[in-house]
C-alpha cells in the first residue's frame, strides 16, 4: 500500500492525467489512448496507463476515484459529473478526502459510512469541521457525526445521481451498502459495499449470523445487476483468493484471478473494483449454492454452507508463496 500511495502521487502530478479507477473501460476513446501513451513516456509504469482520467472517456456520468487509507482501506470520491456535486465513502483519513475535493475542484456534499467501526467512520467529526454542513448518512446510532439515519430501500439525489441504501447487517447490526445509478446511462452501476463483500470475500459476522450474511450477499448484492461495479472497503484480495483456492482448488478461474491479483498488488496496483458477475464466479461466499463449495465444508444447505466458510475462513492461515 505505501508504494501504490507513491505511484498515486507521482500520477496525480502529470497533468495529462486524473487518477481515476471508477472509469476504467475496455474500450476508450482515441484521445484516453494518446494520454495513456503520454503517462508511458513521462515513465509512470503501468498504474498510470491503468487509472486512467474519466475526462477522456465518453459519456461519463459519474466518476469514482479510489483513496487508499491506513493501511490497506479505501475511501472513495463519488463524483457527479453533470452538476459537480460530490460524496465522500468513509473518510477516515479527512485530509486526504480534501486535497482530492479541491483537485477535482467538485463539492463535497456528502458522506456516505457503510458502518460505525473506526477505520471507516472515525474521520466524520472532522470532515464536518474541515467542510461545515455536510451530510452524514449512515445506518446507526454509532456512526460518529451522523445527521441522516437510514433504512433498507432509502432513496436519495446526489446531484444527478441516484442513491438506493442497501441494509446488510451482520458484520454489524447497522452495517449500509450504497448502490448507485444514473437514469439513461451507459455506464454500469456501482455499489459501495464496505465489510460486507469483499473481493472474493466477505466480512466478518462480528454482529450477525449467516442467515444475515447470506440475505445480504444473495438476496440483495446478488441481485442487482450482474454488470454492478463493487467497490469494497479493504485491499484484501490475494488473501481472500488463496482461502478460495483452498476451497475449490480445481477452479480455474479462482487461480487465474488469484495471479492477476498477486500481478497487481506487486505493482503496487488496486484491484477494485470487481463486479457481481465476477464475484459468482470465485468468491467463495457468493458460491453457496454451488456443490463443490458444498462439498469442501460437508453440507447441502447454503446457509449451514455459509456457516461452515465463515468459521473455516476466521481460522485460515494465509499460505505464504
Amino acid at each position: 500500500m505505501f508504494r501504490f500511495n507513491r505511484i498515486l502521487r507521482r500520477a496525480n502530478r502529470e497533468r495529462d492525467c486524473q487518477v481515476n479507477t471508477g472509469d476504467l473501460s475496455e474500450q476508450t476513446s482515441p484521445l484516453s489512448n494518446l494520454l495513456c501513451d503520454r503517462c508511458v513516456r513521462s515513465g509512470l509504469g503501468p498504474l498510470a496507463a491503468a487509472l486512467i482520467h474519466s475526462a477522456a472517456r465518453k459519456r461519463a456520468n459519474m466518476r469514482i476515484e479510489l483513496l487508499p487509507a491506513l493501511t490497506d482501506n479505501y475511501m472513495y470520491l463519488l463524483i457527479d459529473v453533470d452538476s459537480k456535486e460530490a460524496a465522500v465513502v468513509d473518510p477516515v483519513e479527512p485530509i486526504k478526502v480534501v486535497e482530492a475535493v479541491r483537485k477535482h475542484g467538485v463539492k463535497l456534499t456528502t458522506i456516505l459510512t457503510t458502518h460505525h467501526h473506526w477505520d471507516h467512520a472515525s474521520g466524520n467529526e472532522k470532515m464536518v469541521k474541515l467542510m461545515p454542513g455536510l451530510k452524514v448518512y449512515g445506518g446507526d446510532d454509532r456512526v460518529d457525526a451522523i445527521t441522516k439515519k437510514v433504512s433498507h430501500s432509502h432513496n436519495f439525489k446526489l446531484g444527478s445521481l441516484n442513491v438506493k441504501c442497501l441494509f446488510t447487517p451482520c458484520h454489524t447490526t447497522g452495517h449500509i451498502c450504497y448502490y448507485v445509478t444514473k437514469e439513461n446511462s451507459t455506464e454500469p452501476p456501482a455499489v459501495f459495499t464496505g465489510d460486507t463483500m469483499f473481493v472474493a470475500g466477505c466480512g466478518k459476522f462480528f454482529e450477525g449470523t449467516a442467515e444475515q450474511m447470506y440475505k445480504a450477499l444473495i438476496e440483495i448484492l446478488g441481485r442487482l445487476p450482474p454488470e454492478t461495479r463493487v467497490y469494497c472497503g479493504h485491499e484484501y484480495t490475494v488473501s481472500n483468493l488463496k482461502f478460495a483456492r483452498h476451497v475449490e482448488p480445481n477452479n480455474e478461474v479462482i487461480q487465474k484471478k488469484l495471479a492477476w491479483a498477486k500481478e497487481k498488488c506487486s505493482n503496487g496496483e488496486p484491484t477494485i473494483p470487481s463486479t457481481l458477475a465476477d464475484e459468482f464466479t470465485f468468491n467463495p461466499f457468493m458460491r453457496v449454492k454451488e456443490k463443490s463449495v458444498q462439498d469442501h465444508v460437508k453440507q447441502t444447505d447454503p446457509i449451514e454452507t455459509m456457516r461452515s466458510l465463515r468459521k473455516e475462513k476466521d481460522g485460515f492461515r494465509v499460505p505464504k508463496e
